[in-house]
């Protein structure tokens, strides 16, 4: 997947409202935000339900996430004017791949490890795009050092169902701070996941997320396994 970095002012929008605004009068139907129901996501979806209502959201059901984010997810629905459409992998690559490398295989090597994400999620991420000009996301810089040198507004060349595209990428977000997220959340009452009270500051699938120190990266509960520079699950990976 090559990412092409907008150059110059042409989208650079002073604030996340802006960003979303503008790729909703320019996308319609065609744009819809992506959504692991973190505390980004909340705050966009926030955002994105007073300027459009009845936008589209959308998740992936890896079919191994926390209890707590399926009942922020309810929240959610219950709470907003949004039509969250719910993808889930395809069952035949879930069982060829447990069977051939286990139910844990993403504890055994980064690879297998990329393995599981590509298929629990790259693979119906790419079936969402499919129908998308454009995605918004909630990635900020500060979250990790593989998201330093993202931009609010991306395109993206992707290779789906085996023929390259390009989309655009949205990350209103992108130069906000956590203090700003959590200022968001607490002043606009917004409902959020219940692990971030327990020191889950990035939420993925259960048994590849967990608390962090004091003192931790925000993003060392996800695979903390693994090299601090390889924390992608392919859904965000830059390959330029």
């Amino acid at each position: 997947m090559e990412v092409v970095r907008v150059k110059g002012n042409d989208f650079r929008f002073e604030t996340p409202h802006a960003v979303l605004k503008w790729a909703v009068e320019k996308y319609r139907d065609k744009v819809a935000l992506a959504s692991s129901f973190g505390a980004e996501d909340v705050v966009l979806i926030d955002m994105l339900s007073k300027i459009s209502p009845g936008a589209r959201v959308f998740t992936i059901d890896t079919g191994r996430l926390p209890e707590e984010t399926y009942n922020t997810m309810d929240e959610i629905k219950n709470r907003y004017d949004i039509r969250l459409e719910v993808y889930f992998p395809d069952s035949d690559l879930i069982e060829d791949m447990v069977e051939k490398h286990g139910f844990n295989l993403f504890r055994k090597s980064i690879e297998l490890r990329e393995l599981c994400c590509e298929v629990r999620k790259v693979k119906p991420l790419n079936r969402v795009l499919s129908g998308l000009d454009a995605w918004i996301c909630g990635l900020r810089r500060e979250q990790s050092v593989t998201r330093m040198c993202i931009e609010n507004v991306e395109f993206e060349k992707r290779v789906i169902g085996g023929n390259p595209r390009e989309i655009v990428k949205l990350n209103p977000l992108i130069d906000w701070s956590e203090d700003q997220v959590w200022n968001y959340i607490i002043e606009n009452e917004v409902p959020y996941n219940a692990l971030h009270d327990r020191g889950y500051p990035s939420i993925g699938c259960d048994p590849c997320t967990r608390a962090v120190k004091p003192g931790e990266d925000v993003r060392a509960g996800r695979w903390w396994w693994e090299p601090s520079d390889k924390k992608e699950c392919g859904l965000h990976c830059k390959r330029q």
